[in-house]
């Protein structure tokens, strides 16, 4: 599903250069469940949001499902991402000017679902992560926790081939973290490949591999 062949992320630095990423080159096949792990600054966030083509600034050679990433514009890789991937944001990224029940349609708008399908979709996804409640409510009359599950919901809805999760369940309660866990765990047996940035050991141990990152590089 994906190869990174040689991927480097820097920012000149005076007369240098500062490297977040050096040399990356890494497999993931469809169907797996990665967990990348390393301490902070390690560049597990910039290497996942390269993976969510929400970072074109990086050299090397990246494919997606045999499509050259590299050789895309901004366009291109955007609508990539529109209609494979979901990615749960560390800070949640929902949109303050929209409810949470319109904050879960727009992936679906993205994938051009007809809007009746649409409703119950946002529906059985507010059920099932017990935010029914919340549904007119906006992102800022939300909690850390409740405003986490809506963006791990909305990464989920339109049911993408890969779900790409910066610290899933750092704002959430073990009971929520693990609810979270085990439905990635039930999507990732259905074919969903998941890649998940994590400090949590148990949580690291739902994935089926785990790389670890230090100063850029993978260990």
């Amino acid at each position: 599903m994906i190869q990174l062949r040689n991927i480097e992320k820097s920012y000149p630095v005076g007369a240098g250069r500062y490297y977040v990423l050096r040399r990356i080159g890494l497999d993931i096949n469809e169907g797996d469940f990665l967990t990348i792990m390393g301490p902070s600054g390690a560049g597990k966030s910039t290497l996942l949001s390269i993976l969510g083509m929400l970072d074109g600034a990086w050299t090397g050679e990246y494919y997606f499902l045999e499509n050259p990433v590299h050789k895309m514009n901004v366009k291109q890789r955007a609508e990539i991402n529109k209609k494979y991937i979901g990615f749960v944001f560390q800070q949640y990224h929902l949109l303050d000017n929209l409810t949470v029940a319109e904050n879960l349609d727009i992936p679906l708008s993205y994938r051009n679902v007809k809007g009746s399908e649409r409703q119950a979709i946002v529906g059985d996804a507010l059920d099932r992560f017990h935010i029914v409640g919340k549904k007119d409510l906006y992102p800022s009359q939300l909690s850390g926790g409740q405003q986490q599950l809506v963006a791990v919901a909305r990464a989920v809805i339109a049911n993408p081939k890969l779900i790409l999760a910066d610290e899933p369940t750092g704002n959430l309660h073990s009971s929520q973290g693990k609810e979270i866990m085990d439905l990635f765990k039930r999507l990732n047996d259905e074919g969903t490949t998941i890649v998940q940035v994590t400090h949590n050991e148990n949580w690291a141990a739902y994935g089926h591999k785990i790389i670890k990152l230090v100063d850029g590089w993978i260990s």
